[in-house]
């Protein structure tokens, strides 16, 4: 298991740094979030190729995240494509200025490669003792992830169109899933990750260890990274504002009057 878990470490190294040297290419970290998605799947794909017997939970396990990664990717690549360096990264580009090169390298890349290393835990465990049988419990982590799967790539595309229309430049996406909650694409990814990890529970060590996934992704897209990042950028406008004081912020629910 620790031989795993130090290759897994080490293959995350070896793919970031591949995508740090192109973003030092393409003068555009930005990309670093279209190949977040593969990453996973690359990790993922090198322990279930060299699988003699593949149970069902390993196999199920590596076909979720390939469709996940995937989706995830191109719906991000085909979303910025044209668009040059997301404003996040410019700020950072403005601040390190010359240094940005290297600084880049551990404070973005080697960063969310750690980040990646822990929402992988539960899939390495799966991988390394996968059980022959589905239990309940997997089998409601298979609903989860289909539920959120389903969630969150219903509320990008419904995103995409909007932002697509001209007419609404300036407007406040209020329709579809976005009628029921500030951000269905965190619920929908919160509940992947939850799903993910009530498939890989088969052991006590397992679970007590593998719970670091989901518990750091739903702090993440919650506390830092996630809504309290994005809704900064609409400080002021009385449209979100209002969008706000009247709408569930995460979970989907009913309008506030």
């Amino acid at each position: 298991m620790l031989s795993m878990l130090l290759i897994s470490a080490g293959l995350i190294v070896v793919f970031m740094t591949a995508v740090w040297l192109l973003s030092l290419y393409k003068q555009d970290m930005s990309i670093v979030d279209g190949f977040w998605g593969l990453g996973f799947i690359a990790v993922t794909h090198h322990w279930f190729f060299r699988l003699d017997d593949i149970p069902p939970q390993q196999f199920i396990i590596a076909y979720l995240i390939t469709l996940w990664g995937l989706r995830l990717a191109v719906y991000i690549f085909y979303r910025n494509r044209g668009k040059g360096e997301d404003p996040r990264y410019v700020a950072f580009r403005n601040d390190w200025k010359e240094n940005t090169w290297y600084i880049s390298f551990y404070k973005v890349f080697m960063l969310q490669g750690f980040l990646q290393y822990i929402l992988l835990l539960p899939i390495i465990f799966i991988m390394y003792n996968g059980d022959e049988k589905l239990s309940v419990i997997n089998c409601i982590g298979v609903l989860l992830w289909t539920l959120g799967w389903i969630f969150e790539t219903a509320a990008d595309y419904q995103m995409l169109r909007f932002k697509k229309n001209p007419a609404n430049k300036g407007k406040v996406m209020d329709k579809g899933l976005w009628y029921f909650s500030r951000h269905p694409n965190y619920f929908g990814e919160v509940c992947v990750w939850w799903g993910i990890f009530l498939i890989s529970i088969n052991t006590e060590w397992a679970t007590l260890i593998g719970i670091l996934s989901p518990l750091l992704l739903t702090y993440m897209l919650l506390k830092v990274s996630g809504i309290t990042m994005l809704e900064k950028r609409y400080e002021g406008n009385n449209a979100y504002s209002i969008y706000k004081r009247t709408t569930s912020p995460f979970l989907p629910w009913f309008k506030k009057k």
